[in-house]
């Protein structure tokens, strides 16, 4: 009872003004470290459809040629980066011996879309359900401190909004955190990340495809449709009646469902949830992201990703 108690008021919480990304997922982690998680499986399905609706919803306060202008160019970045994450991602992970299903799905996490990738590849080399945990629970940690320290990263080495927004698309792992964060640092940093970051988003299924080939896999791939909706928002605000209240409106409910959404998967982050991840592949996930990261900071500072 006490539980659900908390759990309610966590949700009511996320209604109040004093609610940003950020904080949300505050809020749960610290639900998650005092109380046992009344609904996990409901918690983490609704999470996923609210994370869409909410990409989507953000999409009627976006310009089209914006969006296409970020990408263009954010599909050949991110095709570069997960190219090199994955590489590296599996050096380190032999390093560490770390078992070889785990591993492929941490780097895979890391370098495309944190836990829809993992969700999205782990049934094609069959990973159970202990390997698809770890990798997830791997992800759902360095996603939260992503969201948490990388505005105050930007802020202190200066970064435009232009720049943290292509910066948090391409070195943070899930959308809904690569969200938060450029919400948290501005307007036009919340339009590039989110754009770059579903560029990204979409080489789910080319990788998908490819693994399934080379493993002989015939598990059904999950196209991600939310993307395409995204898109159509942007065309409805850009020649649509662009500026209207209704898109508006609709923008502002996107960014509640994604303080819920934040807040959702920061309750399912138990202790006992990051006991299971292990020292080895928490400390791949750590490694592999602190090296995109700098990465791609470095080619940002200097001029060589640029939008």
């Amino acid at each position: 009872m006490k539980s659900k108690i908390l759990f309610i008021a966590g949700l009511l919480f996320c209604l109040t003004p004093w609610a940003s990304p950020p904080v949300a997922l505050l809020a749960g982690l610290v639900f998650g470290a005092i109380a046992t998680h009344p609904y996990p499986g409901e918690s983490r399905q609704v999470s996923k459809y609210l994370l869409q609706a909410a990409v989507v919803g953000l999409g009627f306060g976006m310009n089209l040629q914006q969006v296409l202008r970020a990408g263009k160019s954010g599909f050949v970045y991110t095709a570069i980066g997960i190219a090199f994450a994955l590489i590296v991602g599996t050096l380190i992970g032999k390093l560490l011996s770390v078992q070889g299903r785990p591993s492929f799905l941490i780097s895979t996490g890391t370098a495309i879309c944190g836990g829809s990738a993992i969700a999205a590849v782990g049934p094609v080399v069959g990973a159970n359900e202990d390997e698809m945990s770890v990798s997830l629970g791997t992800i759902f940690l360095l996603n939260s401190v992503a969201l948490l320290i990388f505005p105050t990263i930007g802020s202190s080495l200066q970064l435009s909004q232009t720049q943290f927004g292509l910066w948090a698309a391409l070195a943070i792992h899930d959308t809904s955190s690569v969200v938060g964060a450029s919400a948290k640092y501005g307007a036009v940093a919340l339009a590039v990340g989110t754009t770059v970051k579903l560029a990204r988003a979409l080489w789910i299924v080319p990788v998908t495809v490819t693994t399934a080939v080379a493993k002989g896999s015939k598990t059904r791939i999950q196209w991600p449709w939310f993307i395409l909706f995204f898109c159509l928002a942007a065309v409805a605000n850009t020649y649509l009646f662009p500026g209207s209240r209704l898109y508006h409106l609709l923008s502002s409910v996107g960014k509640l469902m994604l303080i819920f959404t934040l807040f959702l998967i920061g309750a399912t982050l138990s202790p006992a949830a990051l006991r299971k991840v292990g020292p080895r592949p928490l400390l791949q996930g750590v490694i592999l992201w602190i090296v995109v990261a700098i990465a791609s900071l470095l080619a940002i500072r200097a001029g060589w990703i640029a939008l």
